[in-house]
């Protein structure tokens, strides 16, 4: 499926995104940037064909008809709404102008089990290959937190061909179906989570005098930084923070704060609402 049989240094597959928002374009810049495909290589589908200027100034194939995707794409990254996939399916049936056989189909839907799209996708293909993603936002600057779980018909290596597509773009990891809701509530909803914390973080600095510009650079670097720490020393979260907190220094009375805000306490509901919400697309009828 690439040009080697080994490690896959160059995508020699043709890939489509049925819906080209956000998420399709940080998969897309996160290959592209590595240099594993081009944008001659991409297919892109949307109802719009005016949204779909981004793709069409980097020079992908851009196309209203879901049909033309499956059509010219080898790998089908499913990237629409998950309330539009029915709809987005039938599209693909009435503009699809040959049968197909073969495709790998990339399911980024949050919600969606591997079961449902295989009922889904079975008008176009029987027993079609299909893995199942979590990606997040952040590929697009090469620092992903991404989880796929493969189907059953998924070959060794459809999974070795999506890991080498996230692999790029940061830390990817293989987990059963079951564990992928909650992941994607924290990596997939995550950065978010973090924007209103940097946000915050800024805006509390504002107020004690610093200008904005240089309070949200520091604060993103802090957040960064914090980041780095925890993955390359590999210390406990708490053993760092500790190493921070001086006796009756400033920062263990920062923390008190938090704690008193609740702040532990709201990134728990919001891990959990992510997750239930995810629960819920999934068993949503359009």
């Amino acid at each position: 499926m690439s040009e080697t049989q080994g490690p896959i240094l160059v995508i020699k597959e043709k890939i489509g995104f049925i819906g080209g928002g956000n998420m399709a374009k940080a998969i897309c810049e996160g290959i592209i940037k590595k240099g594993l495909s081009n944008y001659q290589q991409i297919h892109v589908s949307g109802p719009n064909i005016d949204n779909l200027d981004w793709w069409a100034k980097r020079g992908a194939h851009i196309y209203t008809e879901n049909g033309r995707i499956v059509e010219h794409a080898d790998v089908i990254f499913l990237a629409m709404k998950p309330h539009i996939l029915p709809s987005a399916i039938v599209n693909v049936h009435e503009t699809l102008n040959l049968p197909v056989h073969s495709k790998l189909f990339v399911s980024i839907l949050a919600g969606i089990q591997l079961e449902q799209l295989t009922n889904v996708l079975s008008p176009i293909e029987d027993c079609a290959r299909i893995i199942r993603v979590m990606p997040n936002t952040p590929m697009m600057v090469g620092e992903g937190c991404t989880a796929f779980c493969p189907g059953s018909k998924a070959t060794p290596r459809d999974i070795q061909l999506v890991k080498a597509i996230l692999d790029v773009s940061g830390v990817c990891k293989q987990v059963p179906e079951s564990m992928i809701n909650a992941i994607g509530a924290l990596s997939g909803s995550g950065p978010a989570f973090i924007y209103l914390i940097i946000e915050a973080l800024a805006d509390a600095t504002v107020k004690q005098g610093i200008p904005r510009a240089m309070a949200i650079e520091m604060a993103a670097q802090t957040t960064l930084g914090a980041a780095k720490m925890v993955l390359e020393t590999g210390k406990h979260t708490a053993i760092l923070r500790d190493e921070v907190c001086s006796p009756g220094g400033t920062t263990i009375a920062g923390i008190q704060a938090l704690e008193n805000g609740g702040v532990r306490a709201a990134l728990f509901n919001a891990i959990e609402a992510a997750s239930k919400r995810a629960a819920e697309l999934g068993h949503k009828k359009s």
